[in-house]
C-alpha cells in the first residue's frame, strides 16, 4: 500500500519534469534561432540552446518553494539524461561519455554564470559578449549575438510572470523567439 503510494508521486513528477523538459527543448528548437539568427544547427548548437532554456528555467525558480527547487533538480538531470544519451546516439563509446559529461557539466555551470551575472545586472552588451563566446565561437563579430540577448532577457522576464503554481504543475511557457525579435525591431524603428 505504502510502495504505491510512492510509486503514484513518482510517476507525477516523471510526468511534471517531463512536461517541462518538453517545453524547455521545444523553445531551444524554435526555427528563429537557427534561421535567423544563425545559430548553428549542430550538436554543438542545440547544447547551447537548451543549455540556455534550462538555465532561463533554473533562474525563473531560484530560490521559490521547496516543491519548485526539487522539480529543477529533476529537470536538470534530466538534461544531462538527455545530453548523455545524445552523446551515445553520436557514437561516443561507454569508456569517454564520462570524461565529456565532466567537460559538459563545467560548460553549463560556467554559462550559467556568466549568463546571470549579465542578466542580473542588466547588461546587454556582457550577455551578448557571452552567448556569442559560447554559441559562436568560431565566428568572430557574430550578429546574431544581440538578438540572442535580446530574446534572453524577454524570456526571462516572460517567465517571471508565470505563477510557480503553474510550473509546479508542469505549466510553463517561453516566449516566440521570431515574435520578440519583431516586436523589438517595431520599438527600435519608432
Amino acid at each position: 500500500m505504502i510502495l504505491s503510494l510512492f510509486s503514484r508521486k513518482a510517476k507525477a513528477n516523471e510526468a511534471i519534469t517531463t512536461a517541462l523538459y518538453d517545453v524547455i527543448v521545444a523553445a531551444a528548437r524554435q526555427p528563429y534561432l537557427y534561421s535567423d539568427i544563425d545559430v548553428p544547427d549542430s550538436p554543438l548548437g542545440r547544447y547551447e540552446m537548451v543549455s540556455l532554456h534550462v538555465f532561463l528555467f533554473m533562474r525563473r525558480i531560484k530560490g521559490r518553494t521547496p516543491a519548485l527547487k526539487m522539480i529543477g533538480q529533476e529537470v536538470t538531470d534530466e538534461f544531462f539524461r538527455d545530453v548523455d544519451h545524445s552523446l551515445r546516439e553520436l557514437g561516443i563509446g561507454d569508456s569517454g561519455i564520462p570524461k565529456r559529461m565532466k567537460k559538459l557539466a563545467r560548460m553549463f555551470y560556467g554559462r550559467v554564470e556568466s549568463y546571470d551575472k549579465a542578466l542580473q545586472t542588466n547588461d546587454l552588451p556582457a550577455l551578448a559578449a557571452a552567448l556569442a563566446r559560447n554559441v559562436r565561437p568560431d565566428t568572430s563579430g557574430w550578429t546574431g549575438a544581440s538578438a540572442l540577448a535580446g530574446y534572453t532577457i524577454e524570456a526571462a522576464l516572460f517567465l517571471e510572470n508565470q505563477p510557480d503554481d503553474d510550473i509546479a504543475r508542469g505549466q510553463l511557457a517561453f516566449p516566440d523567439a521570431g515574435t520578440q525579435a519583431l516586436q523589438n525591431e517595431e520599438r527600435g524603428a519608432k
